[in-house]
């Protein structure tokens, strides 16, 4: 995985903050693959249900927060619903790692 100690704490954190304390999260991509290089970051959250507006404003405050504690990098966030049967969800799932 290609995340340091701290991004990961920080990727928790704020989506702890935002999404509440039972959010799943997990990376998946390109960043999972140590023999690759660069890429963004891509994250699937899976919190407590949410309609589809309380996801979007949740969605755009997490960005938000992250980027500050980030810095400006490229990332990429998918909201898992529940029984969420898109082939992303499905992938992410199967080929990333949970924070």
């Amino acid at each position: 995985m290609r995340l340091s100690p701290e991004q990961v704490a920080a990727i928790r954190q704020t989506a702890a903050e935002v999404f509440g304390d039972d959010v799943g999260v997990w990376l998946f991509g390109s960043r999972v693959d140590d023999s690759k290089r660069g890429g963004d970051v891509d994250l699937l959250l899976s919190p407590v249900s949410l309609d589809a507006r309380e996801q979007l404003l949740r969605k755009v405050r997490f960005l938000s927060r992250l980027e500050r504690r980030l810095g400006e990098r490229k990332v990429d966030v998918v909201i898992e619903g529940p029984g969420d049967t898109r082939p992303i969800v499905r992938i992410a799932h199967q080929t990333g790692v949970r924070l």
